[in-house]
């Protein structure tokens, strides 16, 4: 009887695995999205997803990405010009065991124009975000749980927060040393900042498992 029940439940499991690898087997579309009307902020909330941030050639905020019908994105404006871009998953428990995603369609490739935001949102899990120089008037706030936050030479008119976790922090803050008060939150890691409470901007830095080093430069 034993042996009848195991052989019963591997026939069982094998149908599952079956079933889930075709499931898993439908193809990513690549998609585009072009701003039609004015952006004053952009929120991106997504998970296992990378973040790539550049510079947009025109006024228009633009958006590469990747989806099906199980993992798609659900793209809008606020009546208040606010962009938000937030992941989607239709996935039954079966979808999740096969093959995952290839790197190129988990990736999510964002241009905005310089200087042109008021705030900047970015939250993603277990990838990487990774920023170009840029600049926004008010803040910028990017968290990653699982992944690196990389950026070039970043320009906060009010506040930059920086949350990552089993992650390194590392790059450039446009400004000098004395023009943030700086907040550092580092658990089994280390970090070059100080905490410091003058400064007419805003530091947040909370790193847990991982480093955090920050230069300053000026413009």
């Amino acid at each position: 009887m034993k042996k009848i029940i195991s052989i019963a439940f591997c026939f069982f499991l094998s149908c599952v695995i079956l079933t889930c690898c075709s499931t898993n087997g439908e193809p990513f579309e690549e998609k585009n999205y072009t701003s039609n009307t004015e952006i004053d902020e952009i929120k991106i909330d997504v998970r296992d997803r990378q973040i790539e941030v550049s510079l947009s050639d025109d006024e228009h905020v633009h958006i590469k990405y990747y989806e099906n019908s199980k993992e798609y994105y659900d793209i809008k404006v606020s009546d208040e010009n606010v962009l938000m871009m937030t992941g989607v998953s239709d996935k039954n428990w079966t979808d999740y065991i096969g093959i995952r995603a290839s790197d190129d369609n988990r990736k999510i490739s964002l241009q905005i124009p310089n200087a042109y935001l008021d705030n900047f949102t970015l939250s993603t899990t277990n990838e990487e975000v990774s920023l170009s120089a840029l600049a926004v008037t008010g803040d910028i706030n990017i968290s990653s749980n699982g992944g690196d936050v990389v950026f070039e030479e970043l320009d906060v008119g009010n506040a930059l927060n920086l949350t990552v976790k089993n992650g390194d922090i590392s790059g450039v803050v446009v400004g000098g040393y004395d023009d943030f008060a700086i907040q550092t939150e580092i658990k089994k890691g280390e970090t070059n900042l100080p905490n410091k409470s003058d400064g007419e901007k805003t530091l947040d830095i909370t790193c847990n498992n991982g480093d955090a080093n920050i230069e300053f430069t000026k413009k």
